[in-house]
């Protein structure tokens, strides 16, 4: 009797055991560690329901799961991002950390040069209010996004045209310099179908100064698509709308020298191609 009681607290004890965490890693993937780039940063080891907590250029940065044992994060290179050395760290709920050193290369921007209406260069007094409120109500956009991921396939292009207008060029407008391209330009004809890149909701749906009839579709985690100059609007502020549903038509409204589509992309508040976008988590 005594061999059999020993027996059973050697496989109580042995069942109690906890098995060692797996070490936590963290990676990062882009087009190019270069300003205006997405990174998609990967983490694994961090088991468990609650997300690890992701910093990168010194931006938090919300996690999701990509299956039981792996989760990812978005981040961007903004365009102002000075080249050198940057640390993503990735910190589990059980107070593990994991850290992947990321290098910025410089990157050479170019130039170019449009004649526009001069009110959209140097605009009147009398329109100073409406664009100071235009800046206002996408700063506060940009810090809102809702807390869940509503992507839920590949990203695909809002228009079939390619781009013809490189994202970051230095834009002179009059012969007075502005501003970068915080987008890409496709040049579709008016009354073009527009289309949403993915899912998401329609926070802002309405006619901006510079960018004209606007519409900025919410992908959740800090991810946002800006779609600018439309003729038409086919969704409202507070609409969902699902991966390739009609939202707009092109148009040639705001800032423009013709029509045409300015496709723009936020994450967390930086200004990323939306090319580099499809290049990561697009269907091609």
């Amino acid at each position: 009797m005594l061999a059999v009681s020993s027996l059973a607290v050697m496989i109580a004890a042995v069942a109690v055991t906890p098995r060692a965490a797996d070490p936590l890693a963290i990676t990062a993937r882009a087009r190019s560690f270069q300003p205006g780039e997405l990174v998609v940063l990967t983490i694994t080891g961090a088991e468990g329901s609650a997300p690890p907590r992701v910093r990168a250029f010194d931006r938090d940065e919300s996690a999701f799961a990509a299956d039981g044992r792996t989760w990812r994060a978005l981040a961007g290179i903004d365009l102002d991002t000075r080249p050198g050395r940057y640390t993503a760290v990735a910190t589990a709920a059980d107070g593990r950390r994991a850290a992947f050193e990321i290098v910025v290369a410089p990157h050479r921007f170019p130039t170019r040069k449009l004649t526009v209406d001069p009110a959209f260069v140097t605009p009147p007094p009398s329109a100073r209010e409406r664009i100071e409120g235009d800046n206002r109500l996408l700063a506060e956009t940009w810090r809102s996004s809702a807390h869940e991921r509503l992507w839920t396939t590949p990203f695909e292009r809002p228009v079939p045209q390619e781009a013809n207008s490189a994202f970051g060029t230095r834009s002179v407008f009059n012969g007075a310099a502005r501003n970068p391209h915080g987008g890409a330009d496709f040049l579709s004809p008016a009354g073009e179908p527009v289309h949403a890149p993915n899912a998401g909701r329609v926070r802002v749906a309405r006619d901006l100064y510079f960018s004209g009839n606007t519409i900025v579709i919410d992908h959740g985690l800090g991810l946002f698509s800006l779609l600018a100059h439309l003729s038409a609007f086919d969704v409202k502020e507070g609409d969902r709308v699902a991966a390739g549903q009609l939202v707009g038509r092109v148009g040639a409204t705001g800032r423009v020298t013709g029509p045409h589509l300015h496709w723009a992309v936020r994450v967390n508040g930086a200004r990323v191609d939306p090319l580099s976008l499809l290049a990561l988590l697009g269907d091609r």
